[in-house]
């Protein structure tokens, strides 16, 4: 079983101008101490083409965590629109949030995201260069997709359950990308266990905020 469950996340600033940063509050449950820190990352998928378009906007440590209820804000810049291709910048696309331990991905919390001109006129005549200032992105915050990792978490007795699937960030971003018209993936989940928490522990930790109902 997993040490660390994430409860409920929310997406804060939707829609928003495309250069804005992306903001998420994240709640998560972890049901022992864990001695070590926790990676949180923030991904865009510059295309569904190639993971090389991939963008990791912010990564943050967070820990020792103690056994508890913690909520934090994690707040990442836009994506740098230069390493994005030109075809792939308006549409629709994936965000993702992942969280580590010791290495080991063991959550990953996928949106799609429409970028698109805020001006009806630019929606129906693109400007033939692309205008970023004018762009609004959007996140479909209603249906998160989740993907599970089993993994070691360092418990002396060892279990055979605790082994990481050899699935990679291109394979399941490009099953998100591929479930565009139907909403639905074959290793993604939406979040149906998601709720939202009342208490939170703060954590020793610049990058943790109390959460206030």
């Amino acid at each position: 079983m997993a040490k660390v469950q994430v409860t409920n996340v929310v997406v804060l600033d939707n829609p928003s101008p495309f250069l804005n940063p992306f903001q998420f509050e994240i709640t998560f449950e972890c049901i022992e101490n864990l001695p070590e820190d926790l990676e949180w990352k923030i991904v865009y998928v510059g295309s569904a083409e190639s993971e090389e378009f991939d963008q990791t906007l912010d990564s943050v440590l967070v820990g020792p965590v103690p056994e508890g209820k913690h909520m934090f804000v994690f707040q990442a810049d836009s994506p740098n629109p230069k390493l994005i291709p030109a075809g792939d910048v308006v549409g629709v696309t994936v965000v993702l949030i992942t969280c580590s331990y010791r290495g080991a991905e063991f959550v990953r919390v996928g949106y799609y995201v429409n970028n698109e001109y805020a001006d009806s006129e630019l929606r129906e005549n693109p400007p033939a260069q692309l205008e970023f200032d004018k762009l609004t992105r959007n996140i479909l915050a209603s249906d998160p997709r989740v993907t599970r990792f089993k993994i070691d978490w360092g418990d002396e007795t060892g279990n055979e359950e605790n082994l990481q699937p050899s699935i990679s960030m291109e394979t399941s971003s490009n099953h998100m990308m591929e479930s565009l018209s139907n909403h639905q993936t074959k290793v993604d989940e939406p979040m149906t266990d998601v709720v939202v928490m009342k208490q939170t522990q703060l954590l020793a930790s610049p990058a943790l905020a109390p959460f206030v109902p």
